[in-house]
């Protein structure tokens, strides 16, 4: 049996973990205001409630949350949780010097998969 890559582990666990999960944990390493602002909502408590269960993501922020959950999931292999969240707030050359967090809050997740993908290969 071939082993995963870690691209395709981190696209794994973002497609089977519930949303409450992935809220709570990105809540907890991201923080609320940077998870609220990849999830494109200008409201931080619904972060929480998201991690409490108490209210669901639109299917937009849905999409960012499991994008920005499959990224820090795959760079978390070769990095820090601290590393990682100042991944995605630092300005990338791979992404013609755009911040992951605006990219993923634009929709263009491949851009930052490929991005992810990149870094972690030493790129």
């Amino acid at each position: 049996m071939a082993t995963r890559s870690k691209a395709q582990e981190a696209h794994r666990v973002s497609v089977e973990f519930g949303i409450k999960d992935i809220a709570g944990f990105l809540l907890a390493e991201l923080g609320r205001n940077l998870t609220a602002y990849l999830a494109g909502t200008s409201d931080p408590k619904a972060v929480t409630e998201w991690a409490k269960g108490s209210r669901t993501p639109r299917p937009d922020a849905d999409q960012r949350l499991r994008a920005a959950y499959q990224v820090f999931h795959q760079l978390q292999t070769e990095e820090s949780p601290h590393t990682v969240r100042q991944w995605f707030i630092g300005l990338n050359p791979q992404l013609d010097d755009q911040t992951p967090a605006d990219v993923i809050r634009e929709g263009q997740f491949r851009d930052v998969l490929h991005a992810a993908r990149v870094y972690v290969s030493g790129g």
